[in-house]
């Protein structure tokens, strides 16, 4: 009957992944737990003496003129305008001697 530390069932080795795992993807978790936690107890900033609405002061009295209408065209409208008469030139070529 042989003993010895080969004798018997062998688990996996943990390794450096398995503690990154289960340890090291846990802080920003708990980071997020402390986040809360100290907004939720955070006392809210004292009120100045000034009061106002915290605004621009130099906003326009109403909203811009709205631009012109393009001109209708079809059956209500003018017809579209012609296309442009179109100019084309003439490509020579070299001739060539032989």
């Amino acid at each position: 009957m042989p003993t010895g530390p080969s004798d018997g069932y062998h688990g996996p080795v943990v390794d450096w992944a398995f503690f990154y795992l289960m340890i090291g993807l846990k802080l920003p978790l708990l980071a997020l737990l402390w986040l809360v936690w100290w907004s939720v107890r955070a006392q809210p900033e004292a009120e100045t003496g000034e009061e106002g609405d915290g605004g621009a002061k130099d906003r326009p009295d109403h909203p811009p003129a709205p631009r012109p209408r393009r001109p209708r065209r079809g059956p209500h409208g003018d017809p579209a305008a012609p296309a442009p008469p179109r100019v084309r030139t003439v490509a020579r070529g070299r001739r060539v001697r032989s």
